[in-house]
Parts: structure tokens; sequence; C-alpha cells
């Protein structure tokens, strides 16, 4: 099934959060008339409220099924936490019209990639492995992607007629999701690295000490305005990255190398998600005694 957008497809979102809304306010007035989603959150009465006001906001045909979501959507983006990345495609497997292109955009190891795409493909859907390459603010729509798998040609055509910036990583599952994850080594073992130094620097004293001694190793780097920018990461998106962090975890066992540092990543991930802090646009010094008063 050859799907474009001169024939209106009827496009479906499998979690409606931070990207998936970026996306669909990107698209603007170019977006495709049929638009439906379904959040997982709507299922607890805590947030159903929440999720139908962004639904609202956004003129977004919000559902309270994953059936309803999917029964006619001919183009399904999968925007989940990497820990249901996989139960998010066993759920909808049986609901997927026959060619409906499960594009999974979530952070997930090369293998739980794969077995997703087991899950759709044996159901008549067409799966694609897409990686998420930066931040979806302020880039939104037009953040970089990667694709990969069988399907992924016609998904970039699709994806371009949307006005996104996907590009091929390769003709496997798997291909595109791996650059993500040991990219994610480095980029969240940054932020693990910000909390672990600063939080003690700052309970020690030498705050000011030890960033003109990292400006002075590293001038390049704007130490105070990323080491603000990895608190705030850790802050609100913690639990989410402590998750994909588990799944890198994942990718590196999977290679026959240690997890330690992506393991250790996680942990303070969750740590700081856990205090449940507000997203205030603080500078360095202050985000770290709002964590270590919180601590």
């Amino acid at each position: 099934m050859n799907i474009g957008l001169a024939d209106d497809p009827r496009l479906a979102f499998v979690g409606f959060g931070e990207a998936a809304q970026a996306f669909v306010s990107g698209w603007g007035e170019t977006r495709p008339g049929h638009i439906s989603a379904y959040d997982i959150k709507t299922d607890e009465e805590a947030h159903r409220a929440e999720i139908e006001a962004r639904y609202q906001t956004l003129e977004v045909s919000g559902k309270l099924s994953l059936g309803d979501a999917l029964t006619t959507a001919q183009i399904v983006f999968s925007l989940v936490t990497a820990d249901q990345a996989l139960v998010a495609a066993r759920a909808a497997a049986s609901y997927l019209a026959a060619g409906a292109l499960w594009l999974d955009c979530n952070s997930c190891a090369p293998d739980t990639k794969r077995q997703a795409a087991q899950t759709i493909e044996s159901a008549g859907g067409r799966y694609v492995d897409v990686a998420v390459m930066a931040p979806v603010h302020p880039k939104r729509h037009l953040v970089p992607l990667l694709l990969s798998g069988p399907h992924a040609g016609e998904a970039a055509g699709v994806l371009e007629e949307l006005g996104m910036r996907p590009a091929i990583a390769g003709a496997s599952i798997g291909e595109a999701s791996a650059i993500k994850m040991i990219r994610s080594v480095m980029i969240k073992g940054l932020e693990a690295l910000t909390a672990e130094c600063f939080l003690a620097a700052r309970r020690a004293g030498v705050d000011a000490q030890v960033l003109a001694s990292l400006k002075a190793s590293d001038p390049d780097i704007d130490w105070q305005k990323r080491g603000s920018y990895n608190f705030e990461r850790m802050m609100v998106h913690g639990a989410r990255r402590a998750a994909e962090m588990r799944e890198v975890a994942a990718t590196l066992k999977s290679l026959g190398l240690p997890d330690r540092m992506a393991s250790a990543t996680a942990d303070w991930q969750d740590e700081v998600a856990r205090l449940e802090l507000s997203a205030a646009q603080d500078g360095l010094a202050e985000c770290a005694d709002r964590i270590l008063c919180a601590i």
C-alpha cells in the first residue's frame, strides 16, 4: 500500500506527550486532516483531564481506547516511554489496519525494536525503526530522524511530505536505534556527570573553583550554561531518560561490552526524577541548591 499525503491519510499517535505535541504543533496548518491519538494516561482519572486538554488544544481526536485510535490509521507514530515500546506494539498489533506504517520513535535497544517489529509485521503492519536524534524543542517536527528497516524508504517519503527531516540509516531494523543508543552513552552520561560533579562541588563550597578549572581545561564549553541545561533535562525528563539508559545498557550487553556507565547514568536520572522538581529556568547554582535541598 502506497501512502501519500495527497490522499489525506489518517494518522494516529500512541502516546501524546512532549514529542507528539511537538510534531503536531510543528505541522501547523499543513498537517493531515485526520489525526487521532491514544495515551494510556487517560486510563487514570488523575491525568485524564490533562491529556484531554492537550488533544483539544491541538485539535486532535483523542480516543479513550487504543483500538479506537488505530482502527483506520494508515500511519502510526509510537511515542511512549522506552520501557513501554514493546508493550505498546503488542497491544496495538490486533488493531492495526493492513499495511499500516508503524513508526517506532521510541528510544530502545536494537533487540527490543526487532521484537516489536516481529509483532507488528506478523499482524500485517509495516514496521520502521525511527531514532529521534535531538530534543524535540525547539525544532519540533524538524528534529532530525534516522530511519532503518525494509520500509524505511517509503516512511521517509511520507515524513518528507509532512515537512519532517528523515534520513535513512540502513535496511535492517536496529541500525537507527543502535546509533541513538550508543550516542546516548555520551549525551545522557554527561548529564549524570553534571549531577555528580556539581552537586558535590556545591555542597563542598568549591563550585566556583571547579567551574574555573573546567573552563581552563575546556574553554570552548560554557560550563554554566551546559550544566544548568543538563540539570533541567534530568529534572523534567529524568524518568524517561532512565528508561532509555536501561535500553542503552541492554544494547551494550548485546555487544558483549560492560554497561557500567549506562547503568549508573540510569540510576542518577531516576534519582533526580524522583525529586519531582519543577522546570524553573534556574542557573547552575540554583539548580544544584534545589536538588541538594530536596535530597
